[in-house]
């Protein structure tokens, strides 16, 4: 049976106006919203590596127990690509202290990124538009090949320390380096080649929407491995009578208006998939362009929650409405 995670980037503080919530937060969190499981982010202020000791990683991995909500992943925003030698070399340190804190944590899932552009905080809430400028820019300095084989290079090296715990390195189909869809992910996991590397597949970043499409890439990506998964919170809403609502075209990269979750849990369902796909908002929380307060994240979570519940136990929709 597939299984819903929580992913701490969601109550983070930088996504809305509202305090942080730490990992143990998070987990009575994920247990009262109905979640099994809770996909940790390694960035302050929730659990940024070299900000827990052991014995607050005993104590998280405890309460997460006696909550029954599974650890399910740990997420690194890696960078394997920098032109810069220091840059690259400070990444791989991080890396090397995510796979560490999956080991303490129990944790058998890491999810990186080829390429992170970052994040900046800018009028209190989070932006990436600042970073994506100087991504753009260092890219000046380096070829796109270059860049392809320092994050097969990268990965290699994270799936070998992972590899001493028996820890999976999940690569994300998410941009740049990777295009939108499942061809360049799947791609660079072959060409990492090492048993502990896996896929991170995720249908909001398919540019194609339809049936056929998210059928072959599933299908494709079936033999070297589905390990983890994620949907947005973003594009949902409850209506006061409960009706789910989905905002419709809120991604510019995609061809259809909303993104086709129906095929894609009904596909990982054929294929087996028992992992779990992890809820996220990782976007200013905005209505009529002003920032909205924790209360409104927490209406998008149960809404696409409720959704997406629905989708695994029955393998249709429940009643929505596109707005």
């Amino acid at each position: 049976m597939i299984k819903l995670a929580l992913f701490t980037v969601t109550y983070c503080g930088l996504w809305y106006r509202g305090p942080a919530l730490s990992p143990e937060e998070q987990i009575v969190k994920a247990k009262e919203l109905g979640f099994e499981g809770l996909s940790i982010e390694t960035k302050r202020p929730i659990a940024l590596p070299c900000d827990l000791d052991k014995t607050r990683r005993r104590n998280i991995k405890e309460m997460a127990d006696s909550h029954q909500v599974e650890l399910c992943a740990v997420e690194i925003m890696s960078n394997f690509v920098s032109p810069i030698i220091e840059e690259r070399e400070n990444n791989l340190c991080m890396v090397k202290e995510a796979v560490e804190l999956a080991r303490d944590l129990e944790v058998s899932i890491l999810k990186v990124f080829a390429a992170w552009t970052g994040t900046s905080r800018y009028e209190g809430l989070g932006t990436y538009e600042f970073a994506n400028r100087i991504f753009d820019y260092k890219r000046n300095f380096i070829t796109s090949n270059e860049m392809w084989r320092l994050a097969v290079e990268g990965i290699r090296e994270t799936a070998k320390w992972a590899e001493e715990y028996g820890i999976t390195v999940a690569l994300q189909n998410h941009p740049p380096v990777i295009n939108y869809g499942y061809e360049d992910a799947l791609q660079m996991v072959k060409e990492a080649n090492m048993d502990n590397v896996k896929l991170c597949l995720d249908v909001p970043l398919f540019v194609d929407q339809s049936d056929e499409y998210i059928h072959r890439a599933v299908e494709s990506c079936r033999e070297v491995g589905i390990v983890h998964s994620h949907y947005g919170s973003h594009s949902f809403n409850l209506a006061e009578d409960g009706t789910v609502m989905i905002k419709r075209g809120i991604y510019p990269w995609m061809k259809a208006d909303r993104i086709n979750y129906l095929a894609f849990v009904n596909e990982l369902k054929r294929i087996g998939y028992e992992g779990f796909i992890a809820s996220e908002e990782c976007a200013p929380v905005l209505e009529n362009h002003k920032p909205q307060g924790i209360d409104v994240v927490d209406k998008r979570v149960k809404a696409a929650l409720k959704y997406m519940r629905m989708l695994i136990d029955t393998g249709r929709e429940p009643k929505i409405r596109l707005v």
